[in-house]
């Protein structure tokens, strides 16, 4: 029996059948667990994970090299204002399109108007970045469970969305002050005992069945609900930031209030020093002179005798 042809892992170079290589990219397993994609801490794109310490991609390691940490950008939030207080691709999109308009999901103010050929990918929707990317890797899972594709590695990712499902609905309850509209809020209760029964060996058969019936609702409110986390996990890297510049600043003026208070003391010691200085020459300059005077004022009684004691 022939075997089928194998071929190479774009990273460790071993040789494996095709449909064990991840679409793409073409990893093994491997490699694909020890170089997970994942997001930027700053910029939030998308880059293979060289080592589990490395957060940041690797254009954002170089611009940190040249201008310091980031701040948030004024119209995305997302902390990648290297220069000024816009982040490279809401400058470049605003050069490009525009000024930026409200998001029709996140409700921010950083949505770029891509005409149509932009819009068209999103079902005709302003989004802006992160929603977009967020919409349209909902739109791409839709198809592929259409499809019944790729049962193998579609229960993996199952059974991690099933974990992130909880978790963000676990947080969803925490944030509900947030501006996510009371609809959505109303939607989920009756999803939700769906995902709880779902059962954690990554069968999918359960997912499908809530694919027919309104799986890519599904799908877009769990992908809101991660934008949301993330839009509230860059505010309190924001506040976070904020109260660690203020605490700098607090500690700069302590320190220069204090270096003004023993610089105070000193010069008071200073002044207190030479006072009594300047007090014992005085005292000093009396006492001679009082001699002198005493001692002129004998000299006068005994003048009268006709003997100068003035003289020693």
């Amino acid at each position: 029996m022939a075997t089928s042809a194998l071929y190479a892992c774009t990273k460790c170079n071993q040789r494996y059948p095709f449909e064990e290589l991840s679409q793409g990219q073409q990893l093994c397993k491997e490699c694909r667990i020890a170089h997970p994609i994942v997001k930027c801490t700053y910029c939030r794109s998308e880059f293979q994970q060289e080592s589990k310490t490395n957060t940041i991609c690797k254009k954002c390691a170089q611009n940190v090299k040249q201008f310091g940490t980031p701040k948030p950008c004024q119209y995305c939030n997302i902390i990648a204002a290297f220069i000024g207080t816009k982040c490279q691709r809401c400058t470049n999109s605003e050069k490009k399109y525009g000024p930026p308009q409200t998001c029709e999901q996140c409700k921010q103010q950083c949505a770029f108007d891509r005409k149509e050929e932009g819009r068209r990918k999103v079902d005709g929707k302003l989004l802006c970045w992160l929603c977009t990317l967020s919409y349209r890797r909902v739109l791409q899972k839709t198809k592929e469970q259409r499809k019944g594709f790729g049962s193998s590695n579609s229960s993996s990712l199952n059974e991690k969305d099933h974990h992130s499902r909880s978790h963000h609905h676990h947080h969803h309850h925490h944030h509900q002050h947030s501006h996510k509209s009371s609809s959505i809020q109303k939607e989920t209760p009756k999803k939700k005992p769906k995902l709880e029964m779902k059962p954690s060996n990554g069968d999918s058969s359960s997912i499908t069945q809530s694919m027919d019936s309104g799986g890519t609702d599904n799908f877009i409110l769990i992908s809101q609900l991660k934008e949301e986390v993330m839009s509230l996990k860059r505010l309190l890297q924001q506040r976070d930031q904020t109260i660690l510049e203020k605490d700098r600043k607090l500690t700069e003026l302590k320190a220069d209030f204090q270096y003004q208070e023993s610089n105070m003391r000193v010069k008071m010691n200073q002044m207190e020093k030479s006072h009594k200085e300047a007090m014992e020459q005085q005292q000093s300059k009396n006492r001679e002179l009082m001699k002198q005077v005493a001692a002129l004022s004998k000299g006068k009684k005994f003048d009268r005798t006709g003997s100068s004691l003035l003289l020693p």
